[in-house]
């Protein structure tokens, strides 16, 4: 095979090989490329779903006793779970009761930075939650199972376990029962957190059998992990948002949770069964600033959400509107506050000049006054100043 490369392709040649012989895929030699024997048996088990792996999940025997769990039940399950959770984070703190997901589901939101506590009050969304918001549903799964991912070792969770499940649910057929006897203690743990994400339905936490659902089964996939509708009820929709010059929004959607994102920032004025109306002003600007929303992540929401006709525009949202979003942000910041310490009471102007020199050369000087002899060091930079004067005093 190595006949085969250019001299060009060579250096990324070996770098290959030398990957896969890490992995043990391939054995550390340059004269024969052969499968390690291992690798090459559980590859085809994986695929073919053979040996007693159960690589794609192993069906359940279907019991005439129980009634079937159609499509459309799994999707409405999915969907209900999954905005439940995006629905807090929008209106926690803001004076509304949504109902609120598992202990389970909180624990992991505020450990991942989408959502955070002020004081004693309740759980308030984040700049990061809201960012979150504005990804695509399959974004936000991946980023929540990465957060999960990330409390196994703290959770005393076998790593692979969780991978192996998580890419074995990806395999599994969508509307079919599969059963939880080959599952290991681990997998069998994360059953409970799934059914909180709407990733697989039970119909009891005893349950020996359970069904994935469309979030679980397009994991791997670019299909949608959620419907754009389930009978009267709509999904989340890509573009609804129509924005025009003179501030004034019309949402084209009948989703609560979409209506309750856009209440961040916006003023509603009217709704109606399938539109929302609404204007962008100063107080309702100012008031997403307060809760850690920056003016380009509402720039980004409106464009992500613009209603096809708008996506004729060039540009796509008004810049007089864009302009002034980001003028009631500098309004806020014209004060920055950083913590730090004052340097004062030198005893001549060269101890001044010196100390002042090197705080500079560390890079912490945030202030400085020569007339007064002070400074202003970042907090960062406190332990080195301190032990710089007193070897200096000590010397001297």
């Amino acid at each position: 095979m190595a006949a085969w490369v250019t001299r060009e392709g060579k250096p990324i040649y070996t770098e290959a090989l030398t990957t896969l012989a890490k992995l043990h895929i391939f054995p550390n030699s340059a004269i024969k490329l052969a499968v390690v024997p291992t690798f090459k048996t559980s590859f085809r088990q994986a695929i073919t779903g053979g040996g007693t792996s159960g690589s794609f999940g192993v069906p359940s025997e279907k019991d005439d006793k129980q009634s079937d769990v159609d499509i459309e039940f799994l999707d409405v399950f999915a969907l209900e779970r999954w905005e439940t959770i995006l629905h807090y984070m929008v209106s926690s703190g803001s004076g509304q009761n949504p109902t609120k997901p598992s202990v389970r589901v909180l624990f992991l939101l505020q450990r991942s930075g989408l959502m955070t506590t002020v004081g004693q009050g309740p759980l308030q969304i984040t700049s990061t939650g809201f960012q979150f918001l504005l990804h695509s549903p399959h974004e936000q799964l991946w980023e929540l199972l990465l957060q999960y991912l990330h409390l196994t070792e703290e959770r005393q969770m076998d790593l692979v376990d969780v991978l192996g499940f998580l890419f074995m649910l990806s395999t599994m057929e969508l509307g079919r029962e599969y059963s939880t006897e080959r599952l290991s203690k681990t997998q069998t743990a994360m059953l409970e957190d799934l059914v909180d994400y709407g990733l697989i339905w039970r119909r009891k936490p005893s349950s020996k059998h359970f069904h994935p659902t469309r979030l679980a089964t397009t994991l791997t996939s670019s299909s949608p992990p959620l419907p754009s509708s389930i009978g009267n009820r709509s999904g989340p929709q890509e573009g609804f948002i129509v924005l025009e010059t003179n501030y004034r929004i019309y949402a084209y959607t009948d989703n609560p949770l979409q209506t309750a994102i856009l209440n961040l920032f916006v003023a509603l004025k009217y709704r109606f069964p399938n539109l929302v109306v609404g204007a962008i002003t100063r107080d309702s600007v100012k008031k997403a600033l307060l809760n850690g929303i920056s003016a380009d992540q509402i720039i980004s929401y409106l464009m992500s959400h613009a209603h096809p006709q708008m996506r004729k525009n060039n540009p796509l949202l008004p810049v007089t509107v864009q302009d002034q979003i980001r003028l009631w942000e500098l309004e806020k910041n014209r004060l920055k506050s950083q913590e730090g310490y004052l340097y004062t009471s030198f005893a001549s102007q060269a101890d001044y000049d010196f100390v002042l020199n090197y705080a500079k050369e560390l890079g912490v000087v945030l202030w400085e006054n020569p007339v007064k002899r002070c400074f202003f060091g970042s907090l960062d930079g406190h332990a080195n100043i301190r032990g710089f004067i007193e070897r200096r005093t000590g010397a001297s």
